[in-house]
């Protein structure tokens, strides 16, 4: 029997180096299968672009289907909205052509190199070499074309909070972490290698906790984390750090149950929040015994860290 070839929409799109995130996550929302950088930043940690006429190239892929010129309105909408916020910086523009059947696991694996995410992690994929340098921590990963590879700035920004708190101090009873919507398992990983005593990660996403699952393996950290297919709103338990790179509505309704699983003195670390809604978290989380620990922003993105207060 022949193998039909599926026909696919390749969107070209050429961004300020500045707006490259937000559209990434953007096309990952419309559904995109995989989306691509032309030239990867290979250290995003110490090269925050910061020279608004440098460009980059976003590569990504729609199945071709009725739906496809909807999700480009959609895009061009956000296009819109990103050039009213950001008028200094150049607008982004893009081109679409139609290709049939590509080779997605080799293109994919081309734009996936060795990344620096903070000041001593560094995330690589399973199929590259990398020496460590120093006392750089390296994560291996197999991300699977749907999931994160670390390159997002929700990400970076989670991983240096919870760095600077986890090198900063240590409890007495040792850090017990809950990584809420786990993704590749990228947080969870991090965790134990910066010294967490034990890490349970958590994903609605079946095919997500499969994935962790095995990047967990590929790290020898199988005994270290406990991986669940389970809704946050059914976890028990308390922990002194709860990581949680969801999004700002998503956060809001679970805002009573992450708290209620903040152990006293413990820490929440909030991420995947749009500018746009962050004081609206911080008002919605900031309440009796909850402070405001830290902010921090890259781009349109911001990251908080809020901490329970002790007995």
């Amino acid at each position: 029997m022949a193998h039909t070839k599926e026909s696919w929409i390749e969107i070209v799109l050429r961004t300020p180096m500045q707006l490259t995130d937000p559209l990434a996550n953007f096309l990952e929302e419309l559904g995109t299968q995989g989306v691509f950088e032309e030239e990867p930043i290979q250290d995003s940690f110490n090269n925050i672009p910061d020279q608004p006429h440098e460009t980059d190239i976003i590569k990504a892929y729609l199945p071709d289907n009725p739906e496809v010129k909807d999700k480009l309105a959609l895009l061009d909408r956000y296009i819109e909205s990103l050039q009213e916020l950001f008028p200094q910086l150049g607008k982004p523009a893009y081109l679409t052509s139609i290709i049939a059947d590509p080779d997605w696991a080799e293109r994919w694996k081309k734009y996936f190199k060795p990344l620096r995410i903070s000041k001593n992690i560094v995330i690589k994929p399973t199929w590259e070499r990398y020496t460590p340098k120093g006392g750089e921590i390296v994560i291996d990963i197999d991300p699977g074309m749907a999931f994160g590879t670390g390159q997002h700035a929700s990400t970076r920004l989670c991983v240096n909070a919870i760095e600077d708190i986890m090198l900063k101090k240590r409890p007495s009873e040792g850090w017990n972490v809950l990584d809420v919507g786990t993704g590749t398992g990228i947080l969870a990983m991090c965790c134990v290698k910066l010294g967490a005593d034990r890490v349970t990660a958590i994903d609605l996403d079946q095919q997500a906790v499969e994935i962790a699952t095995v990047n967990i393996a590929i790290n020898g950290l199988v005994k270290n984390i406990d991986i669940y297919n389970q809704d946050a709103s059914t976890m028990r338990g308390t922990f002194n750090l709860i990581a949680a790179n969801l999004t700002a509505p998503t956060l809001i309704n679970l805002r009573d149950t992450l708290v209620s699983m903040m152990s006293p003195g413990g820490y929440l670390v909030a991420s995947g929040i749009t500018d746009m809604y962050g004081t609206h978290v911080e008002k919605i989380f900031e309440t009796g015994d909850i402070l405001i620990h830290e902010r921090n922003e890259e781009m349109e993105w911001v990251c908080i860290t809020f901490r329970k207060k002790d007995v």
